[in-house]
């Protein structure tokens, strides 16, 4: 593997409000997302000439969209059948698409009405047999995977607090942000559980929304540096898994330093995709950032403040993790050097890192 050859870029990014009601049809919420990514970058939609989106049967399609944003002839365009896998990893596709010569500018957009509409909650995850131990959704599945994740850490219900009161700490500053309530470690504990050890304070919200992102290959900005895709057995696979707390960045961490060339060490901005508070240290511990041995301390003392300095998708917002990779943007733009980003499905991911 190597490293891209830097002449992607992230130009513009967009966003809409994030509510839980938006009363607005998802093409309608994809449209002005594009159209502020297009605004934000100083293109036109109708100089934009490749289109991606990935989505679980609950967005609009991207030629509706492009419809809609007047661009009458659509070059490359693809709908990715995914969810957070797909957060990072389609920063690569749109950089494939430049580096390939087939396109300049790329719009890249997720929207969907996720509380008022088709809720992830409801989605099924895994093969059909994981429903006879009640794993109905995501939620349980994870939830057991946490469970053996804090007895092999020896991690608790206060190092779990303490990622969600850092996360809405962050989100705090953060006007976009549905949750930017204190939390003390009390009210916490009160929260009702959804599948132990996970209370609803340590699940990503549903929401409804959109952003976009413009990746240009004639223009400046925060470059994609390196993009990696891959997993294994883990709590995705638990049938087959020698170890069920296996998460994507178990995998695809050293394929990221690998294709990238750098360095634990080089990252000034991380933005974990945070779907459970326990995948926070998890991912801090896959990519080299913190130790094992030094993950109880570094929470307590709430060390991790620098990760997703705007809430991330437990407090600011769910648009299925490329939120995250927006503020990755924001953060390189105000002085960082290097964001690494990450999509997470359980086992299976993707990772990017973005420099200035």
């Amino acid at each position: 593997m190597r490293p891209f050859a830097g002449r992607a870029a992230v130009a513009g990014v967009g966003m809409t409000a994030l509510s839980r009601r938006s009363g607005r049809s998802e093409r309608e919420l994809a449209a002005a997302a594009c159209r502020a990514a297009c605004a934000d970058a100083g293109v036109a939609p109708r100089e934009v000439d490749a289109l991606l989106s990935y989505h679980m049967n609950d967005s609009a399609p991207v030629v509706q969209v492009a419809r809609a944003l007047g661009i009458e002839r659509l070059g490359w365009h693809n709908d990715i059948a995914g969810g957070g896998t797909q957060a990072a990893s389609i920063l690569g596709d749109a950089a494939l698409l430049i580096e390939a010569g087939l396109a300049r500018h790329v719009l890249v957009y997720r929207a969907l009405n996720g509380r008022s509409g088709r809720r992830m909650n409801a989605v099924s995850t895994g093969p059909q047999e994981e429903f006879t131990y009640g794993m109905a959704g995501p939620i349980p599945m994870f939830a057991l995977a946490a469970t053996r994740y804090l007895h092999d850490t020896g991690l608790t219900a206060e190092h779990l607090h303490a990622v969600v009161d850092q996360s809405r700490r962050n989100g705090a500053g953060n006007p976009r942000a549905l949750r930017r309530e204190p939390l003390t470690l009390d009210g916490y504990l009160a929260r009702p559980y959804v599948c132990t050890p996970l209370r609803t304070a340590d699940c990503c919200q549903e929401t409804d929304g959109a952003c976009a992102l413009l990746v240009s290959g004639a223009l400046g900005g925060p470059r994609v540096r390196a993009v990696v895709r891959g997993g294994g057995p883990g709590c995705s696979a638990m049938d087959r898994a020698a170890d069920v707390t296996a998460i994507f960045s178990a995998y695809v961490a050293p394929m990221l330093w690998e294709a990238s060339g750098m360095k634990p060490r080089d990252v000034d901005a991380m933005l974990p995709y945070d779907a459970y508070s326990w995948l926070v240290p998890r991912q801090l511990e896959d990519f080299g950032l913190v130790e094992r041995g030094d993950l109880g301390a570094y929470l307590l003392e709430r060390r991790h403040a620098w990760v997703n300095p705007h809430g991330g998708l437990l407090s600011e917002g769910y648009v299925h993790g490329l939120n995250n990779v927006a503020q990755a943007v924001r953060e390189l733009r105000a002085g960082a050097g290097t964001a690494l980003v990450t999509g997470f499905g359980g086992s299976y991911g993707s990772a990017a890192l973005l420099t200035w």
